[in-house]
């Protein structure tokens, strides 16, 4: 059997207008969405359905809602409409107001 010892090619990176890893650092500094019984460390959790996801590509940081580890692979297990049916939640409408409260938003939005 033969091993490829060749270099992995690597996906281009995702482009500079969908990344704003201060947003994300900033959420994870926010209680879990859902809150009640959480556990893990806070996370970003991306939501997929918000319109510029691609094939290979992750949707922009700035539709991202703080959630918990335990919350987050909630989400993605039980998946998007069940989980915010459950926990009676509009991801994308919380994803938008997080956007609007973010204190580096216009700095960021100014720098693209």
């Amino acid at each position: 059997m033969r091993i490829d010892v060749r270099p992995r090619k690597r996906n281009a990176p995702r482009p500079r207008w969908k990344v704003a890893k201060a947003f994300h650092q900033w959420l994870r500094g926010r209680p879990c969405l859902i809150g009640g019984d959480c556990e893990g460390p806070m996370q970003a959790c991306h939501v997929d359905y918000a319109g510029d996801k691609g094939m290979g590509t992750k949707v922009s940081d700035r539709f991202a809602v703080p959630m918990c580890a335990a919350h987050h692979a909630e989400s993605h297990e039980q998946g998007v409409q069940t989980f915010e049916a459950k926990h009676r939640v509009n991801l994308l409408a919380a994803a938008n107001a997080y956007w609007a409260k973010w204190p580096g938003r216009h700095e960021w939005e100014q720098s693209q």
